[in-house]
């Protein structure tokens, strides 16, 4: 197990037994804390584990783009951020809009609000304008 691995695993434990996945849940987990970069290590050990015949494969990489481009924004890097939203966007666009007991609908809007704002920004608008929270919703 490499140390990414057994930092992931840590992470994650406490979500193991669940009616979903500890890496999916791992990432709202984290991304709520504004722990962005785990968040995408996260949810990328499962997206990586399922490949490119996953049904949920661009919906996980729609996720770990959209917690990328917060990653960038915490490093003040505006443009990057704006490209990983974009591809964060057109990923989720191919899920119905609650997907996996996630509100995608609701994400596209919020990706599309911080597009329309870092097109227009000088400056770095996070954390004045802070990310969004995501949820799991109930079955």
């Amino acid at each position: 197990m490499s140390k990414k691995s057994a930092k992931i695993a840590a992470m994650i434990a406490g979500l193991e037994g669940r009616d979903l996945s500890a890496h999916y849940l791992g990432f709202f987990e984290c991304f709520n804390q504004a722990l962005f970069f785990e968040a995408h290590d996260v949810l990328e050990e499962l997206w990586l584990a399922q490949g490119r015949a996953g049904a949920n494969y661009s919906f996980h990489k729609g996720l770990i783009q959209f917690a990328g481009a917060f990653v960038h924004l915490q490093k003040g890097r505006l443009d990057p951020a704006r490209r990983l939203f974009l591809l964060a966007q057109a990923n989720l666009r191919q899920y119905p809009a609650v997907h996996d007991r996630f509100e995608a609908g609701g994400a596209l809007i919020q990706i599309a609000d911080w597009i329309a704002v870092l097109e227009a920004a000088e400056t770095n608008p996070y954390p004045a304008r802070p990310a969004p929270v995501l949820r799991i919703l109930e079955r």
